[in-house]
């Protein structure tokens, strides 16, 4: 599996071509989706639906709201020295599709070695939750998680593993299921030496031999 591009996706969000629509208009889309999938968006067990659909909304997509790069601002140097390597594996996530708008449900493990300052870890947690919660493609998830820990930790080596499944395909289409997708992206110290690659894979229950590369 191939590793990071030399050039990591940017943590910038989108601008967006036209103005924000207002709650009603998207109660009125949801609405007129309800309509032409065949059902009665006027009865009663769909009368509120356009609405909790936008509640949800607001829910599944809060990501587009938060800077995941001040999550990482407050560090710590306290470390009597400690260099070597920090894991958080087993991160779960839960994002959308950008192609289908269907659920991605999957889990993701954050390394680094610190470079003179640690981060809590419950911020590498939310740095992840961030970008999950956006509508995604989990290789630039991956990439703008890995280059956002990088970015602001200047750590010697950051090292992102995903592992999702992706209902776009399990729910639709080829309906495979039982399929997990695997993506890496390795900077610094990961990248270069494959004993500090091997070691982060082994701690995390190395998901795929082929991204030891």
């Amino acid at each position: 599996m191939s590793q990071s591009p030399k050039n990591p996706l940017s943590a910038k969000l989108p601008v967006p071509a036209e103005p924000r629509p207002s709650r009603e208009e998207a109660e009125r889309a949801v609405h007129t989706l309800l309509q032409w999938a065949g059902d009665d968006p006027d009865r009663e067990g769909l009368r509120d639906t356009p609405a909790r659909v936008a509640r949800a909304y607001e829910d599944w997509f809060s990501g587009y709201a938060e800077d995941p790069e001040e999550f990482l601002s407050r560090t710590f140097e306290e470390v009597e020295g400690y260099d070597d390597m920090i894991v958080l594996k087993d991160i779960r996530f839960e994002s959308h599709c950008e192609h289908h708008l269907a659920p991605i449900i999957g889990r993701a493990h954050v390394g680094y070695l610190p470079n003179n300052k640690v981060v809590g870890i419950s911020k590498l947690a939310r740095v992840v939750e961030a970008y999950a919660r956006r509508l995604q493609v989990q290789e630039k998830m991956n990439a703008q998680i890995a280059h956002c820990i990088q970015k602001v930790l200047e750590p010697k080596g950051v090292a992102v593993v995903i592992e999702a499944v992706h209902q776009c395909m399990t729910t639709r289409g080829v309906h495979k299921t039982g399929v997990t997708m695997v993506t890496s992206s390795m900077h610094g110290e990961f990248r270069k030496n494959p004993l500090k690659r091997r070691e982060f894979l082994s701690v995390i229950g190395n998901p795929s031999s082929s991204m030891d590369g």
